[in-house]
């Protein structure tokens, strides 16, 4: 009897349990259903703004445009108070809604944000803290000359010589559909060009290039910034559109300002006082020669009638190593020689040599020298600056290929 009474009792208590796990997977799987078709809804991450507010200025927020204005106001300045106040600060709102809401019109066009204790002070005009486009802070000057845009600063505390290329203006129409490429050099010791792309065509093409040079503090007031503007055809065929040579001694005092300059081109006529000479010059490291071509000079200042040579003498250092003479050309202002030269030189003293050119007149009577019209040097920063020193800097960088560009004559020193 006993033990018919134990197994009715675990029999009860296991029908119990099992009634009672039942019930609590259920109870959780109605609850996990519930959950499912339900959600919680989200705060809005838009302030509210009461009634009695002035209208908002409406700004998308997909869109980059910068509104004209922009509303200003100033934040309440909370202060701490009494419960005892709290009647004579709710009369206190009234009364100021009730003024604010008289003035609402004329709060309305200013665009600022009045909530209650809110004090609008004006707006802030965007357009004074924003960035301009390019073609708006950069647009080129008045005139016909090419000119080319761009900035440098130096920074001592890393020795480095920032060159920001920015674009050219007013380039020639027969340049305007091909690609333009601009080379860069630190002279006297910088041989290797640096090298930009503009980014489009047309008569005023976009670069937006930087550019750093190593160079100590010592140094940079010696140098001498070179630019080289070149247009490239479809045929890869290259011509060079004009260069600026931009000495950096008393430049870099308002650093990072938007500089022009002139691009200085072949076509461009006018002559020096004394007049100019046109040079050719070419480097072979192969046979170490240098050739040397008068092609022709303009605007000289004759003095006989006993027609015009060219005297070129190869220096290293103070000693003159060899001297040639051209043909006395006819006499005339504008004479043609294409007088060809070659000079033995060493790839290791390019640095220490230069050519020097005289253009003389024979005197009629052979005992005397001959009258001089007008000299030119040619070679490295030792000896030359600005165009004589890319002329020679250009030979040097592009053996086997000639180099011409006119020079104005100097006087004998």
């Amino acid at each position: 009897m006993m033990a018919d009474q134990v197994l009715l009792l675990a029999v009860g208590l296991s029908v119990a349990l099992l009634l009672l796990l039942c019930l609590t997977v259920y109870y959780l799987w109605r609850r996990k259903k519930k959950g499912q078709s339900q959600y919680e809804e989200l705060l809005s991450t838009v302030p509210s703004v009461p009634a009695c507010s002035a209208p908002v200025l409406p700004v998308s927020q997909g869109s980059c445009a910068t509104p004209c204005e922009i509303p200003f106001t100033l934040p309440p300045r909370f202060t701490a108070q009494n419960h005892g106040d709290l009647k004579n600060e709710e009369e206190k709102e009234e009364e100021e809604e009730m003024k604010m809401e008289a003035r609402r019109d004329i709060l309305a066009h200013r665009g600022s944000l009045t909530v209650r204790r809110w004090y609008p002070v004006g707006t802030v005009l965007a357009g004074l803290y924003s960035v301009p486009p390019l073609n708006e802070v950069v647009a080129p000057p008045p005139g016909m000359a090419t000119r080319l845009c761009f900035s440098v600063e130096y920074r001592h505390s890393c020795e480095q010589l920032m060159v920001s290329l920015l674009r050219l203006g007013n380039l020639p129409p027969r340049f305007h559909g091909n690609i333009m490429l601009v080379e860069l050099r630190l002279l006297p010791d910088d041989r290797r060009p640096r090298q930009a792309k503009a980014r489009r065509t047309g008569p005023d093409p976009e670069f937006c290039d930087c550019f750093v040079f190593q160079v100590s503090g010592v140094c940079v007031p010696q140098s001498t910034l070179s630019v080289c503007v070149l247009s490239v055809e479809q045929d890869g065929k290259r011509h060079a559109v004009g260069r600026v040579l931009f000495p950096l001694e008393g430049e870099l005092g308002q650093a990072g300002r938007v500089l022009w300059r002139d691009l200085e081109t072949e076509d461009d006529t006018q002559c020096s006082e004394l007049g100019d000479v046109q040079i050719s010059l070419m480097y072979s490291p192969c046979l170490q020669r240098l050739s040397v071509v008068v092609l022709r000079a303009r605007g000289l200042q004759l003095l006989t009638d006993a027609g015009v040579c060219v005297q070129v003498s190869l220096r290293i250092h103070t000693q003159v190593v060899k001297i040639k003479r051209s043909f006395v050309a006819k006499c005339e202002n504008d004479p043609y020689f294409d007088h060809r030269m070659t000079f033995k030189l060493r790839s290791q003293h390019l640095d220490e040599a230069c050519l020097r050119f005289e253009l003389q007149q024979p005197n009629d009577i052979h005992s005397e020298p001959p009258a001089l019209l007008g000299v030119l040097v040619l070679g490295p920063f030792m000896y030359a600056r600005g165009p004589q020193l890319q002329h020679w800097m250009d030979m040097v960088n592009t053996p086997q290929e000639p180099v011409e560009l006119w020079h104005g004559l100097g006087r004998a020193t």
